[in-house]
């Protein structure tokens, strides 16, 4: 098997040339295009909060509004003015309207006291616009980075086929790549098939971590080290040569502990496992390594 060559601890020490940094807006100058898209986000909402009769009635409302984008901003609205510990994506379900209210619908503020928290604040409300505008790009520089890791992949090695969304999309599962997968719902963000798609050379998941540290620093190891060994387990058990790699960039990985975590999950199973960056594509990624046994 091909040799590494080098660790990717060997670039702990100059770690901030190795990183991608992605480009950000400056605040306030966010503010003119944030309050032109959510205006007619918080006018709908007013107008919703002036004529129902109580905060169930207005969610249920909310959730009869066709427009999908339309709807979850005002859902958004509605979390942050009636009911802030109701989570989101259960906000979001539109056909479980009525359980939520009727299940969560005595802990709403009264419609009274979100009538005048309402019209307290100003049409649109800057501050409010802003917070959403956070919303509107999550998620982006993840796409930005699988979008980047297939170009400069395909530029490196025009001859292998890389599957996965680029951007915005559904994930690959396991079991359409192995009929006996022990876990077919296994999402993963990329796979690497030879010039002929006969085989699987490489597994993949791609995460760019504008910040990164304590308990979330652990799940995102401890998550990919059940990933590598379940997949790496199975490759094993079937005698296939098949690798995996994490691509992860940002300046989250200079943080706490994440840079020696991956260190020794890429130590976990030595030969079979590459942590990179962007920056790190054409140095420890070959066609000898990734077809090697």
């Amino acid at each position: 098997m091909e040799k590494l060559p080098y660790s990717f601890a060997d670039y702990k020490t100059q770690g901030h040339k190795w990183i991608t940094l992605a480009t950000g807006e400056y605040y306030p100058d966010i503010l003119e295009d944030a309050c032109k898209l959510y205006q007619p986000v918080l006018e709908m909402f007013g107008q919703l909060v002036k004529t129902s009769e109580s905060s169930p009635r207005l969610f249920l409302r909310i959730s009869e509004v066709r427009q999908s984008w339309m709807r979850v901003q005002l859902t958004r609205v509605f979390r942050k003015y009636v009911s802030p510990s109701t989570p989101v994506e259960m906000l979001r379900r539109k056909t479980k309207a009525q359980e939520i209210c009727d299940q969560f619908g005595k802990r709403f503020r009264p419609i009274q006291e979100v009538q005048v928290a309402f019209e307290s604040r100003p049409m649109p409300d800057e501050a409010l616009c802003a917070v959403f505008w956070e919303y509107k790009d999550r998620g982006k520089k993840g796409y930005d980075l699988t979008d980047n890791f297939f170009e400069l992949f395909q530029s490196h090695f025009p001859e292998l086929i890389l599957k996965g969304p680029k951007r915005a999309g559904q994930d690959i599962r396991m079991g359409n790549l192995f009929d006996d997968y022990p876990n077919p719902q296994r999402p993963v963000d990329f796979v690497i098939f030879d010039s002929d798609k006969q085989n699987v050379l490489a597994i993949g998941l791609a995460r760019y971590d504008s910040d990164r540290g304590g308990a979330q620093e652990d799940d995102r190891t401890g998550g990919y080290q059940s990933c590598a060994d379940e997949i790496l387990g199975y490759a094993t058990e079937h005698n296939l040569t098949m690798k995996v790699i994490f691509v992860n960039d940002g300046p989250g990985l200079l943080l706490g502990s994440m840079w020696d975590d991956y260190v020794k999950l890429e130590n976990r199973w030595p030969g079979k496992i590459r942590v990179i960056t962007l920056r790190m594509i054409s140095e420890r990624i070959s066609e000898n390594w990734l077809c090697s046994e």
